[in-house]
């Protein structure tokens, strides 16, 4: 394999740009121009070529032998896909790569990262060219914009070396997946069920936000709103005052708490957080809207960041948030992605993953085999509630059952598990959410241990020392770098950057989603983050395995979706299945399973 390092640069101007458009609505509009490229084959020195030459050469490399490199590959290889019709064999993104080696805090520009690194200096020839077309350049400022491209590409293939030094063969794999669900997009989209959605939603929206008791009053008064949220089986997002280094509501217009709940499954919590943050749409009606004006340009593309969150899971991207999709049956959205003629989509559900983790990572050996068994352990957690044997539980008790199991294993309070039960129309009395919580951290004693492992790793990052995490050092550990971090099985680092104790001996880390402010981190909530680390690796390893027979075209979290042929549908899907199925080599002892569906849209796979 070759490595082919490339940077494009496009026409733009003021209100054509990727700071106005997504990346799918720049590259395929009407105004699209390639001005020029500049490629490196390897460690030879970079060409470039513009206007009328650039097909020509691009199409005279070997890319069924390559691997492309560059910087927001996303961008660089769909240009290539969709305008020049080439799919290199393999996709490498060194802002990726930045962002799981970096942090997700750091910069990820081409510029930040190459000062980063110390290996060259970023130009800024292209600021001269707003505005200006292939035709309008003089030979002079053409040639000074070809040194300038050809630095860029310089710079990026010097990236590359260094990063790939600390990088596994099999993340790589992982980004390759990654950008080409964007670049080499299958799915398709139904307009007419979306146009009927769209209406649905926008008659619907007042009505949830006056069911909500969602007045002015209500979400003017941070306190009233937290109790409107809390009816909705919400509990109010908080942060650490930067004034007072006091815990506070999380309200303000960028916290990204009270954003993230703009994308919550239930519609009229939607409702009322954009009706508090004065937004005009739902995500429900954008999303809808925005699918329906991509499924008039063409197919889907699908747009993930790779290590969008310092646990190391996916994140939505380019103004499209297919991670957040409501799971509920009859979702329009999902009927309304499509599989292309002549193919079937196959989407496989990791089972329970992370509470098989945490059980694992615990050495919590009872809960370990009784998922190893295949065992109804939601029933069997609702027979120590209650008291009773399995053929006597009855449906809520086991959905009380299930709710402990997989949402109280990271130290969650009886107030918020009250909470919870009331968003799902279930409602119980604080003294029994305390009794139900507590049985809960009797019955599963290697559980509560590991919060406090948690707890103790946290000191051990202040004061340089090492302790142990659960019973499986060879999935997660301590790292020995220096820094605040554990290393994970992909051999890169869930870090708290600048973590910090306060004098109350509350600790907290930066993080660049709410410009600078930091996140309270405890030995609880240490534990969620490796398990959605590690189930991350997992899910990574797997998806790999899958894209080397079936085309994956989405992942979301615990899930893999797949593009198969309509006569290989059955085959495809126990594949899927035992691929899911089967421990990496590293937790062999890790009973996993999945759950797969088949359909001829995203919403019949459900």
């Amino acid at each position: 394999m070759q490595l082919i390092t490339l940077d494009f640069e496009t026409y733009y101007d003021k209100t054509y740009s990727l700071s106005k458009l997504t990346t799918e609505e720049y590259i395929r509009d009407s105004q699209f121009e390639a001005i020029g490229v500049a490629y490196k084959i390897n460690e030879a020195p970079a060409t470039w070529v513009s206007g009328g030459d650039i097909g020509g050469a691009l199409t005279a490399i070997d890319w069924e032998r390559s691997i492309l490199v560059a910087h927001n590959a996303m961008f660089d290889a769909a240009i290539l896909s969709w305008r020049f019709g080439i799919q290199p064999n393999m996709v490498m993104d060194t802002l990726s790569m930045s962002r799981a080696i970096d942090g997700v805090n750091a910069k990820h520009s081409l510029k930040a990262v190459a000062a980063r690194l110390g290996v060259g200096a970023k130009g800024d020839e292209v600021i001269h060219a707003l505005g200006k077309r292939l035709v309008d350049f003089s030979p002079e400022e053409l040639a000074r914009y070809a040194e300038y491209c050809k630095n860029d590409a310089e710079i990026t293939f010097k990236i590359f070396v260094e990063y790939a030094k600390n990088f596994s063969s099999q993340e790589m794999l992982v980004i390759n997946n990654t950008i080409k669900m964007f670049s080499e997009p299958v799915l398709e989209l139904d307009l007419s069920l979306l146009e009927g959605h769209l209406a649905a939603i926008q008659k619907h929206k007042a009505d949830l936000i006056s069911l909500a008791g969602a007045d002015s009053e209500t979400l003017q008064s941070n306190p009233k709103f937290a109790e409107c949220l809390r009816g909705l089986g919400v509990e109010p997002p908080t942060k650490i005052s930067p004034r007072t280094n006091k815990e506070t509501y999380a309200f303000a217009k960028n916290d990204s708490g009270l954003t993230d709940l703009l994308e919550h499954e239930n519609l009229a919590v939607q409702a009322v957080v954009a009706a508090r943050l004065g937004v005009k749409s739902t995500i429900e009606e954008t999303r809808t809207e925005r699918l329906l004006s991509i499924g008039h340009r063409g197919v889907l593309p699908v747009p993930l960041r790779y290590y969008a969150a310092h646990t190391g899971r996916w994140g939505g991207s380019d103004k499209v948030n297919l991670q957040n999709l409501p799971s509920r049956q009859g979702n329009v959205i999902k009927q309304a992605i499509l599989a292309p003629k002549g193919y079937t989509l196959v989407e496989s559900d990791s089972a329970q993953i992370e509470a098989r983790v945490l059980a694992w990572l615990a050495g919590q050996t009872d809960l370990v085999e009784a998922f190893a068994r295949g065992d109804d352990v939601y029933t069997m957690m609702a027979c120590t509630i209650y008291n009773k044997e399995q053929e006597d539980i009855n449906k809520d008790e086991r959905f009380v059952g299930k709710s402990v199991v997989l949402g109280s294993g990271y130290g969650m309070g009886a107030e918020k598990f009250k909470t919870q039960l009331l968003g799902f129309k279930y409602n119980i009395e604080l003294p029994e959410a305390k009794r139900i919580i507590q049985t809960y951290r009797s019955r599963f004693p290697a559980i509560k241990q590991l919060w406090s492992d948690g707890q103790r790793c946290l000191e051990g990052m202040i004061r340089g020392e090492h302790n142990d995490f659960g019973v499986q050092p060879q999935a997660v550990r301590m790292s020995e770098t220096g820094k605040p971090a554990f290393l994970l099985p992909s051999g890169l680092l869930l870090s708290y950057p600048e973590l910090y104790r306060d004098v109350e001996g509350e600790y907290s880390y930066l993080t660049k989603s709410n410009a600078g402010s930091r996140i309270k981190i405890y030995g609880g909530k240490v534990v969620e983050n490796v398990c959605q680390a590690v189930a991350r690796c997992i899910i990574s390893e797997q998806l790999v395995k899958i894209s080397k027979k079936y085309k994956v075209v989405l992942t979301v979290h615990d899930s893999i979706l797949c593009v198969v042929k309509d006569e290989e549908a059955v085959e495809a899907k126990a594949y899927i299945e035992t691929a899911m199925r089967e421990p990496p080599v590293w937790a062999q002892e890790l009973p996993l399973n999945c759950e797969a569906g088949v359909g001829k849209n995203y919403g019949a796979c459900t």
